[in-house]
């Protein structure tokens, strides 16, 4: 009976790293693959160096249909119009490939990005090569460059994924904002919550 138990924990941490990117992009680290040429949902192609703008870049980790990321539409919305209100380019990227025939297809993402009315890129993110170069596992998850495309931020919007938190902490905002006044940034990662990026294969 152990063995069977301990086999099949060992099959469970191997199906679960799978689906799990280890190697996180740490603060200060340039920003990866800034050149890489990804279809936004108008059609074009895009890249990360094309979004920045004079401030930085932020870059959040998205998709269509996660509760988590239901969850935090509005609050996404708000800080991605911050950013760009702070003078800092804004790009959206749904790295499902495992997904891109279902509810993460070019079509489904047309359709959300109009529902949404969003004002910012929001790209495919093909064979999931951005995320895994940034080490990206969550939906929503966000990375915070500076003007010199440093990674000044990692992590979630707020400290509140699950809607129960009396003390809101808005990491995303807060951290935008002292980067902006040239201040040390307080909290420079923290925990993101939501559904795992569906990685082909």
């Amino acid at each position: 009976m152990k063995k069977i138990l301990f086999l099949s924990l060992a099959i469970l941490s191997i199906a679960l790293m799978s689906f799990v990117n280890a190697d996180v992009l740490n603060i200060g680290d340039a920003l990866p693959k800034a050149d890489v040429k990804m279809k936004d949902v108008s059609g074009k192609e895009i890249t990360m160096e094309m979004a920045k703008k004079d401030n930085g870049l932020l870059v959040m980790f998205s998709c269509n249909t996660c509760p988590y990321v239901v969850k935090y539409q509005e609050r996404a919305k708000e800080i991605c119009d911050y950013a760009l209100k702070m003078n800092y380019g804004v790009v959206v990227l749904n790295s499902n490939e495992a997904k891109r025939t279902d509810d993460d297809s070019f079509d489904e993402m047309k359709q959300y990005y109009k529902d949404q009315q969003y004002n910012w890129f929001y790209a495919v993110d093909a064979n999931s090569t951005i995320a895994d170069a940034f080490g990206a596992n969550r939906t929503p998850e966000c990375f915070l460059f500076d003007k010199n495309l440093k990674l000044a931020y990692h992590g979630a919007i707020d400290n509140n994924a699950s809607g129960e938190t009396a003390d809101v902490r808005n990491h995303l905002r807060m951290a935008i904002d002292e980067l902006s006044g040239g201040k040390d940034i307080s909290v420079k990662t923290s925990k993101s919550v939501g559904c795992t990026i569906k990685r082909k294969g």
